[in-house]
């Protein structure tokens, strides 16, 4: 109804505005169309109109309303705020960002505006700039929001062990908070401090997070300390709560494939996820990856086709039709829809490298090097892209491909140092077989890694408290400094990017019996990376390379087809280092013998 006076239209806003608070969005509309038509030139009116069609999913009437209500009143920070959240939802970056921009220059300090800006960019890949929006406020903040954002962005720039302080800020600011202790919970997960992340989820079911992100992380703390049986339990919950939550279901199934081996396991809860239309693009592509992992590629393909059946403008189930193609050896098929996904989004890196493998499968180098070029452009530290790179390369008889490849000077192979403690190395690598063991508990390999027929690690070696696993660090440390001093200074990728020092960032342990091997991979975030021999079966001493590393063989499908170009023969402690952008394999070996090895990435660090 139209209001008869001021103190009626005040009312009715704050009537409008309570209904808005609570998502009632048509009926807080309904109050606030004669609101308007009474007082057409309030500001706060055509704001809060805004803001109710954007919960009404209107984004045309959203985007009008808010530039009424910044023309009426171009100085409210939070005006503008509002209509740049509003170009955002609709995609219109450019206009979004003006919009942010005049904001904050009205009120640089707004706790919503940083916020929100600073998440803006975090999304775009732009976390350097988000940061120079929240540190200055985060220094001395008790605003959650601040804080909270602040984390996001150290997160994003990959310096979790920071935002783990302001997170920690947030949980003794708010002792009562779910949330706090769930992001606290997440962050600790990300560090592999496990125990101190199931402590952290518990404080907050017990504060009312029964939430399935919150049993989701549980699960993970549950499982990074080998405790399978009840992280299984924890990914239940969260799937009880959410059943078409695909995160859940990707890790879920990953569990009880490497726990039983047994794919109709495996895919179970998958499967039964899959009978509602709810989430049920991206559960197909869940699915295919496990396929793919379990063996059956053509099956993953058969999954992602019915989905695309139903979903044909769905890109993603492209290129996961794609890559289960390529797997399954229909390289024409393959092409077609990864060239589908690329003319989706020609400038997105991701999909210039699926269409420059699909390349790469039917014999187009030319094609598949055009594509990669501005990748390398924009991310030279890129080691996939480097991959592919070398691969077309050696391809076209490129003699860049020598530099890029050059095993003499950047496949070195050094025995480990016997730490402090231990009378030889043999009684060193004995013990450390003996604290490994106990991590192998699962029966067949995870999905997304390279090995086929073993067992890899959920803990982060590097907080064992077993007294050998404890020491692996120092053992590796003078190899390592050795063969930076031999790789030296350069322009060469590898070299340009040697600083003479170094951080593990990541290690693990690999449990391969009889048949094992590792297919040909990279490690796309890596600068150099490594495999070390603990234990090896008697098939590495006879004929056919059996358990050997093998260098050079590209882990995708190529015309012609390449072979491994270099080996090198495994012995028990020693370390071999090589650059994460080469293709590297395992031979499969017979036996009965295990192979236990560790192997970890390295990244420069600031001398």
């Amino acid at each position: 109804m139209i209001p008869k006076s001021p103190a009626q239209a005040q009312t009715q806003f704050q009537e409008a505005f309570a209904l808005f608070q609570a998502n009632q969005f048509r009926e807080a509309l309904a109050l606030l169309r004669p609101l308007a038509n009474y007082s057409p030139r309030t500001a706060e009116t055509r704001h809060l109109l805004s803001l109710v069609f954007r919960g009404l999913g209107n984004l045309v009437q959203a985007e009008g309303e808010a530039r009424t209500a910044v023309s009426l009143n171009p100085h409210e920070a939070g005006f503008a705020l509002g209509l740049a959240e509003t170009l955002t939802m609709a995609g219109k970056d450019e206009a979004a960002e003006e919009a942010f921009r005049k904001a904050l220059a009205l009120r640089p300090t707004f706790a919503a505006t940083v916020r929100s800006f600073s998440g803006f960019l975090v999304r775009r890949g732009r976390a350097d700039e988000a940061l120079a929006l929240t540190e200055p406020l985060a220094a001395t903040s008790r605003d959650p929001m601040i804080l909270d954002q602040h984390a996001v962005t150290l997160k994003a720039l990959d310096r979790s062990a920071e935002a783990l302080d302001y997170y920690k800020r947030w949980a003794a600011l708010a002792p009562n908070s779910a949330n706090a202790e769930h992001n606290l919970a997440a962050t600790l997960a990300d560090l592999w401090r496990h125990p101190e992340s199931e402590a952290a989820a518990r404080r907050a079911q017990t504060r009312g997070g029964d939430t399935p992100e919150t049993w989701l992380v549980l699960a993970r703390a549950l499982q990074g300390q080998d405790r399978f049986e009840e992280a299984a339990g924890a990914f239940e919950a969260a799937l009880a709560r959410f059943p078409a939550m695909t995160e859940a279901h990707t890790e879920y199934a990953q569990l009880v494939w490497m726990q039983t081996a047994d794919p109709k396991a495996a895919t179970a809860a998958l499967d039964r996820a899959m009978q509602t239309p709810e989430n049920l693009s991206h559960l197909s592509i869940i699915k295919a990856r496990q396929q793919e992992y379990m063996g059956d590629p053509e099956g993953a393909y058969e999954t992602v086709s019915r989905a695309i059946a139903r979903d044909a403008d769905e890109i993603a189930l492209q290129g996961a039709a794609a890559r289960a193609a390529n797997r399954a050896g229909w390289r024409d098929i393959a092409l077609v829809h990864a060239e589908t996904v690329l003319r989706a989004n020609p400038l997105n890196p991701a999909n210039q490298m699926l269409a420059a493998e699909a390349y790469l499968a039917v014999g187009r180098a030319k094609d598949a090097s055009a594509l990669i070029a501005p990748i390398l452009e924009a991310s030279p530290n890129d080691q996939y892209a480097w991959a592919l790179q070398g691969t077309v390369w050696r391809l076209l008889g490129d003699e860049r491909f020598e530099a890029l490849y050059d095993y003499a000077a950047f496949v070195r192979p050094y025995q480990i140092n016997t730490p402090a403690g231990w009378s030889s190395l043999p009684a060193y690598l004995a013990d450390l077989a003996e604290g490994l063991a106990p991590m192998h508990g699962l029966k067949t390999h995870p999905v997304g890694q390279s090995l086929r027929h073993g067992t890899q690690t959920n803990q982060n070696l590097l907080r064992s408290e077993h007294p050998a696993v404890k020491a692996f660090p120092t053992a590796i440390d003078g190899a390592i400094r050795e063969h930076m001093r031999a790789l030296g200074q350069g322009a060469q990728s590898v070299r340009a990017r040697n600083t003479g020092n170094y951080s593990i960032e990541g290690i693990w342990s690999v449990r391969l019996k009889a048949s094992g091997y590792h297919t040909d991979h990279v490690h796309p975030m890596g600068w150099l990376s490594s495999a070390c021999y603990i234990t090896l079966p008697k098939a590495v001493e006879g004929e056919g390379r059996e358990g050997w590393i093998k260098f050079g063989q590209p882990g995708i499908a190529t015309l012609p087809a390449l072979e491994p170009q270099h080996f090198v023969k495994p012995q028990p402690g020693r370390l071999v280092l090589f650059p994460s952008y080469m293709w590297h394999g395992t031979v499969p070996f017979s036996g009965d013998d295990h192979r236990l090895s560790v192997a970890f990435d390295l990244l420069p660090k600031p001398v």
